[in-house]
């Protein structure tokens, strides 16, 4: 019988074998190690290792659970990701490689002036937050549903825990650490995903290819929208938009960056950027065909959607189904394992890269002596598990759609004024008047946010979706063209 105790007792075996990789991995406890693993960690263990970082529990719960409403509509989004990973391949990383950096945020710097540098990091920094905190909350709801609440643990010390066990096994090692530990939680969440299709197929009696060429499963396998370029999932506007959420999301965030950055060279780097984005589309895919089989399952064992405050929460149904339903141990087991791994592999590296980036372009670490380098860089680890805490926290109360969906959106208005401040900087060969900056990013972002809340009726039935993000960075870039320097 699965029982909150049993699965705790999965959560501490888990954890110890991570703190005994950071163990062997954290014995040079430097900052070089921590911030570029000696830039020496193998191509494909990065590779496969972000395969993880970037699915993390939201795609693991909540991309099944947004399969009734969207079918696999957000496929068309993935299919653009594929792109945008081939610019980061060969626009961004020969930039960031160039110049030898540790933040990426320090080009901003060299090329169009401080106050570029500090609005860079700063958007980074509230985007990585929100980001990481969307991935912790959803996973800790899922904990607190079907652990905590058993012994009336309050949320909050749900939290608190998760991100305790996180530094724990990351503030010795940092990103050499992330590199390994990343690798085995990728693992796991591929494991997951393969057992669980295999095991609803057998309790449905069905092969994997009766299962795709079931009736039932014509019900959800729509990907193509294309009947009207109004609707906010029309093909064009998810490629696109996948394609600059991936370039944001990933080759303009210090934290996918960092394990790029680690690779020994720019060819490596780029080996590991092509072989990772064809890996993440197939498994993405693999997720998307477990949330038509969960709900084909569902029906058919008549499981209702599990309520959170009241109301039907989509994203808890894989958890509903693999803990709760028949399916027997192992599925009850891999989707622990699974879960836990969702939640580490995305956190941690978000912990590391928010403390690199505030250590080196807030604190302007190079600047200080070299037993201060390290002593603020601890205390900056311990601030950031702790602002994460009480963003996870906040959540919880203001939160009200699929966590996916809100992810994305957010990235909109968050991530544009970093594509446009690294678009100007490397297209142009302009000079900018550094000071007005901070004036033209807080524009784009208010003018992106007026847009964004624009109802569709007010445009005619047009429903604007993700490409807000390339609008926002094109709202920066003409406004930094404003600025320039005659």
């Amino acid at each position: 019988m699965i029982t909150p105790a049993f699965i705790l007792a999965l959560i501490v075996g888990y954890f110890i074998v991570l703190v005994g990789i950071s163990y062997f991995t954290g014995k040079e406890d430097n900052n070089t190690v921590f911030f570029t693993a000696n830039r020496n960690a193998p191509w494909y263990l990065v590779a496969f290792g972000m395969v993880g970082a970037s699915l993390s529990g939201v795609t693991f719960i909540s991309v099944p659970g947004w399969i009734e409403n969207t079918q696999f509509h957000y496929f068309q989004v993935v299919l653009g990701y594929m792109f945008g990973y081939f610019v980061v391949a060969y626009v961004l990383l020969p930039v960031y490689y160039k110049h030898k950096l540790i933040s990426i945020y320090e080009y901003l710097a060299t090329r169009l002036g401080p106050n570029s540098h500090k609005a860079g990091a700063f958007f980074f920094f509230v985007s990585r937050v929100l980001g990481a905190a969307f991935r912790l909350f959803l996973v800790a709801i899922v904990m607190q549903q079907f652990i905590f609440d058993a012994w009336s643990v309050p949320f909050e010390l749900t939290v608190m825990l998760s991100i305790l066990l996180i530094w724990i096994y990351t503030y010795k090692g940092g990103i050499k650490t992330i590199v390994w530990t990343d690798t085995l939680q990728t693992a796991m969440m591929l494991l997951a995903v393969f057992l669980s299709i295999t095991y609803i197929n057998q309790a449905l009696d069905w092969s994997f290819f009766e299962f795709l060429n079931s009736t039932e499963f014509e019900a959800y396998n729509s990907i193509w929208v294309t009947d009207s370029f109004l609707d906010r999932s029309h093909v064009l506007k998810s490629f696109i938009g996948g394609a600059f959420i991936t370039i944001c999301m990933t080759g303009l965030d210090q934290d996918m960056m960092q394990k790029n950055l680690s690779c020994r060279n720019l060819k490596d780097a780029q080996k590991n950027m092509l072989v990772f984005s064809v890996v993440l589309v197939i498994v993405t895919g693999l997720f998307m065909l477990l949330g038509a089989l969960l709900f084909i399952y569902a029906k058919r064992e008549g499981i209702a959607i599990p309520l959170m405050d009241g109301a039907p929460k989509t994203d808890l149904l894989f958890p509903e189904i693999a803990l709760n339903s028949s399916l027997g141990l192992g599925v009850a087991i891999t989707f622990i394992l699974g879960l836990i791994a969702a939640a580490y592999s995305s956190a941690d590296s978000a912990l590391t890269s928010l403390t690199t980036s505030f250590c080196v372009d807030f604190l302007s670490l190079e600047k200080r002596a070299e037993a201060e380098q390290k002593r603020l860089r601890k205390k900056t680890h311990i601030g950031m598990s702790v602002l994460l805490v009480l963003v996870v926290i906040l959540f919880k109360h203001v939160l009200d759609r699929n966590v996916i969906d809100g992810l994305l959106t957010v990235a909109g208005y968050t991530y544009g004024p970093l594509l446009g401040l690294f678009a100007f900087g490397i297209f142009t060969s302009y000079n900018i008047k550094d000071k007005w900056v901070w004036a033209v990013v807080l524009l784009s972002v208010i003018l992106t946010s007026i847009l964004g809340n624009i109802e569709a009726s007010a445009l005619g039935g047009y429903q604007i979706g993700y490409e807000l993000l390339p609008l926002n960075g094109l709202f920066t870039f003409l406004g930094l063209v404003l600025i320039r320097r005659k």
